[in-house]
């Protein structure tokens, strides 16, 4: 190789590895300092793209221009794709490429991320074996899934099961063999693992856990499996997501301090002040991070350093929001307590339902972790609990083993316009409400302006139906809409017609041929409409049986509640054939006016959950919460005093 010219001022940044954490760094510099030169070095010869997607681009969930979204470099940058580095000079400040160029910096910043774990198992190295970590793997998966007709993946770890999910799209059958106690051990706990693990039987997977491959079956191409148990799996496919090895080698090969990872300080500097890590090849304070947020906050220290600034990297209390397997997961801090934490005071708070477990950790009262699996619509506010450490106090430990939010239903599930400033939307960027409020009053007004202005929803993209109710955006119209709608609207006609207009009048002669006033004046006509109301009345309560009882899972919610409006309107001709539109006196105006009530609430909130698609959101929550609330409220009365005119009419 030629000599390389002696580092001077005019020398670039170099940044090594062009994944989401070299690009964030590499964006972070340019916005600090329009002026500084960069370089970015990738070995792929694809344009940036996000790994966390892959596993959705494989399932055939994602579009390629999802996975390039947010990575798009400036043109000022030089990137230089297809290009791996080879060699590092740090005595000259110069890396060798793999072009044989030699490329002086004025600091150097590694992102090389890490490779696939490969197990040291016999008959690893056949045809029809697959590691599923870059785009070349996800394609060569790709052309495998339309041939194979059982697939076996070691591994039952986040990227494992999404590999097994996506393996499953055109009916293969697929195995997870997780050779620990249960799926996902660093992220859950027992019972929530066991949880995951019914939900992926249900989903079609087989999963055995405890287990180990002892050899990959076959001669030059798999044919199956064999466990340490001595069972053979026959198959056709084997995908190893056996974990992750930190690219630590060009660093080791220029004489920098090696751990797990490249030991760097909290300016995310290595042992050389011109020579940074970041992302999952950097080990700080002794921790390798295997996400991808923990990455984007390195980057942003990095880049401050690298320009003067004082940041420090205090590490990163790892989140894990996702979708895994369609099943809804929240981890946070601490999620265990075992042994191993035994002299700490630690005790946790369970909440089991069906199909739902959460978990609170707490130290001396103080929140240090937290775990949903299943729907959570508080994971926001528990994420900065946790962060702060806030105190839970006995009465909300309480209230979150009976209903599983500390704060009540209200504020637990409150909309994201009231959560505090500090609660952390996009978990994968790290921001908080307070900045995406800054945004708004900036002029902010749409997601992809709010995601454009602070990179929130840039990379899985959970978080955006938060942005759009931050920004106003109409939510997605609910199943059944219409009908719902309909039916709302004639039954909120109906009760108001009720309400105001006069009674029907009586006959006035008993020779007229239509005995319509029999209706309400014959006691065998008057018994059959009232037990036909109150039988009426009794079915629109199984609805609350439905939502609010764990183990009423019969039939889709949306379709209970179309038949709880229609058992609504029928009701409302039921007491017009009973009262003849008159509402009485005493104890009869009252049961009427609150029967009346009622039914108008219902209608309207009905209404209200049809036409969300098409309304502001934050009209919408707050239309939707009053008038169900209100609906609910009047409901209490309404056994009362049906029973008292019951025994009334009886009685009398």
């Amino acid at each position: 190789m030629p000599d390389a010219p002696p580092a001077s001022e005019q020398a670039p940044i170099v940044i090594v590895g062009a994944g989401p954490v070299g690009v964030r760094c590499a964006q972070e510099l340019r916005r600090r300092d329009p002026a500084v030169p960069i370089v970015v070095y990738g070995t792929e010869a694809w344009q940036p793209y996000n790994r966390v997607k892959l596993s959705s681009l494989l399932a055939g969930d994602s579009a390629w221009s999802e996975l390039t979204d947010g990575l798009a470099l400036p043109d000022d940058i030089e990137l230089r794709l297809g290009c791996s580095v080879l060699a590092i000079d740090r005595e000259r400040r110069t890396v060798s490429d793999s072009t044989r160029r030699v490329q002086p910096y004025a600091d150097l910043v590694l992102a090389t991320g890490s490779r696939p774990h490969v197990p040291d198992v016999p008959g690893i190295g056949q045809a029809h074996v697959y590691v599923f970590r870059d785009l070349d793997d996800a394609q060569a998966l790709v052309a495998r899934r339309a041939r194979s007709r059982r697939t076996v993946v070691i591994g039952g770890g986040l990227l494992g099961l999404e590999a097994a999910r996506a393996m499953q799209r055109l009916n293969t059958e697929v195995w997870v063999i997780e050779h620990g106690p249960r799926l996902l051990g660093h992220q859950l706990d027992e019972p929530g693992a066991q949880l995951l693990a019914a939900h992926a039987r249900r989903q079609g997977l087989q999963v055995l856990t405890g287990e180990r491959v002892k050899a990959i079956n076959g001669h030059g191409s798999v044919t199956g499996v064999t466990l340490r148990s001595g069972e053979r799996i026959d198959c056709d496919t084997v995908i190893v997501a056996a974990g992750i090895r930190p690219n630590v080698e060009l660093a080791l090969d220029a004489g920098l301090p090696i751990g797990r990872g490249v030991r760097v300080d909290d300016r995310m500097a290595s042992a050389d002040p011109h020579v940074f890590a970041i992302g999952e090849c950097a080990e700080h304070r002794g921790r390798v991070y295997g996400l991808l947020a923990p990455g984007l906050e390195q980057a942003a220290v990095a880049a401050h350093s690298l320009l003067g600034g004082t940041s420090r990297y205090q590490g990163s209390l790892v989140a894990t929001r996702l979708k895994v397997l369609d099943l809804p997961l929240f981890s946070i801090g601490e999620v265990e307590v075992d042994v191993a934490t035994a002299g700490r005071r630690l005790r946790s708070v369970d909440h089991d339902a069906d199909g739902v477990h959460r978990r609170l950790v707490l130290e001396r009262g103080r929140l240090i972790g937290a775990l949903a699996v299943g729907p959570c619509a508080e994971m926001g506010r528990l994420q900065e609990a946790t962060l702060a450490q806030r105190r839970i106090r006995p009465w909300q430990a309480w209230r979150f083993r009976r209903r599983g939010a500390p704060w009540g239903e209200a504020a637990a599930g409150a909309s994201v316009l009231h959560w505090p400033g500090p609660a952390i939307v996009c978990n994968c960027n790290g921001v908080t409400r307070a900045q995406l409020g800054d945004a708004l009053a900036g002029g902010c007004r749409s997601v992809a302006e709010l995601s454009a202005c602070t990179r929130a929803g840039s990379v899985c993209g959970s978080c955006k139906p938060l942005l759009a109710e931050l920004a106003g955006a109409p939510a997605a119209p609910v199943p059944t809409a219409w009908g719902l709608g309909s039916l709302a609207g004639v039954a909120a006609l109906a009760a108001l017609l009720f309400l105001l207009l006069p009674g029907v009048g009586y006959q006035l002669s008993v020779q007229e041929p239509l005995n319509w006033d029999r209706l309400w004046r014959d006691g065998l006509f008057k018994q059959v409409s009232g037990f036909t109301l109150l039988a009426l009345s009794v079915a629109a309560v199984v609805l609350g049986l439905r939502k609010r009882v764990p183990r009423f899972t019969l039939g889709r919610f949306d379709l209970w509640r179309l038949v709880h409006v229609a058992i609504g309107a029928s009701t409302l001709l039921v007491l017009l054939a009973h009262t003849g539109g008159r509402i009485g006196h005493a104890l009869n105006m009252s049961l009427v006016l609150f029967y009346g009530g009622l039914l108008l609430l219902g209608a309207l909130a009905a209404g209200t959950i049809a036409f969300e698609g098409r309304l502001p959101a934050r009209a919408v929550r707050a239309w939707r919460e009053k008038s169900v609330w209100l609906h609910i409220l009047l409901f209490w009365p309404v056994p009362v005093l049906l029973g008292l005119h019951v025994l009334k009419t009886y009685f009398y």
